[in-house]
């Protein structure tokens, strides 16, 4: 069981992430690349990535096993800022800290020469790493990229209305049912038995896309906290990427012609930051049922995303639908 404790700071200083992080989605989907379970969601994303990584990844599965810790300079907090940004933190890691965090790797068991030579190394074998890690993303996350982002954005819809329902003991009470809020304690089905202060530091939560069945969490707890938790669009979701690695927007413009017309155009913009079927009815002044009719067709085009929440569905737009609405693509 993990248990994170929180003070009344704490609450105050609760915060979704703005973005997916692209280092942590890397590193945990490189834990389900190796899963074998799951095969209605990734099954088809497991086959599409093996075909297209070309390189080594040794150097990965050493620091990275199928199950339990793995280094946290691998996924540095400024990853959360965007890829190039954490590559930058994680190339700027110290020499003594991955030292101290791969000796923990090797715990428990006897220590391999590869990852003693890597131990000993100084950094001197990072660009290695960063080389493998760089070659895997490419091969398996940015092509999903897209989708990736519309789960993440339709996550943060649905907390930050709790947020504002609620507060965060609402938006903390929202979270997906592995994570149960009882306050002032937010309980996680763990490997280990881990308690987590917060001390007045608060606690960024970032959904991700490839996080599975229970939560993960930073081993330092002297990091600044972070909680990476399964998005529930997520949860019936899986990775939507382009045939041969193209753009997943190139397969999608025949469906893109469903949407040429007034109304859909004003069903879209109405969506806003979200909108339930009956707010987007009464946004775009249309019934319940051609509203949901509409928000089907544009959730089919990969424009819109929609989450269930409670007895209610929440829909949002997608970067995709967002940069059609910018340039003003479906208006006639």
């Amino acid at each position: 069981m993990l248990r994170i404790h929180f003070t009344g700071v704490d609450l105050a200083r609760v915060r979704m992430a703005g973005r997916p992080d692209a280092l942590w989605e890397t590193i945990l989907s490189f834990h389900r690349l190796r899963d074998r379970r799951d095969a209605r969601l990734f099954g088809e994303w497991r086959t599409e990535t093996r075909s297209r990584l070309n390189s080594e990844t040794r150097t990965l599965g050493m620091l990275i096993p199928s199950r339990g810790y793995f280094p946290d300079f691998l996924t540095p907090v400024e990853g959360q800022y965007g890829w190039d940004v954490g590559l930058d933190a994680l190339r700027g890691i110290r020499p003594e800290r991955m030292r101290r965090e791969l000796q923990l790797l090797g715990a428990g068991a006897p220590m391999t020469p590869r990852l003693r030579e890597f131990m000993d190394d100084d950094g001197k074998q990072l660009p290695r790493l960063m080389g493998e890690l760089r070659a895997y993303h490419r091969a398996a996350v940015e092509p999903y990229w897209t989708h990736i982002q519309a789960q993440i954005e339709a996550e943060r819809a649905a907390r930050g209305r709790a947020l504002l329902d609620g507060g965060a003991d609402e938006l903390l009470a929202s979270l997906p049912p592995m994570l149960r809020w009882r306050a002032p304690v937010l309980e996680c089905d763990y490997p280990v038995d881990r308690d987590v202060r917060l001390r007045g530091r608060g606690l960024l939560l970032q959904p991700s896309f490839f996080c599975r069945r229970t939560a993960v969490t930073l081993h330092d707890p002297e990091l600044p906290p972070v909680l990476v938790y399964p998005a529930a669009a997520q949860l019936a979701s899986a990775p939507a990427g382009g045939e041969g690695g193209r753009p997943v927007e190139e397969q999608r413009q025949r469906t893109l012609g469903k949407l040429v017309g007034h109304t859909r155009s004003v069903v879209l913009r109405a969506i806003g930051d979200g909108a339930t079927t009956s707010e987007l009815a009464r946004r775009a002044g249309v019934s319940l049922a051609s509203a949901s009719q509409h928000a089907c067709v544009m959730r089919e085009a990969g424009l819109v995303t929609t989450l269930r929440r409670g007895n209610a569905v929440l829909h949002t737009v997608t970067p995709l639908g967002a940069a059609l609405l910018k340039g003003g693509a479906v208006a006639s």
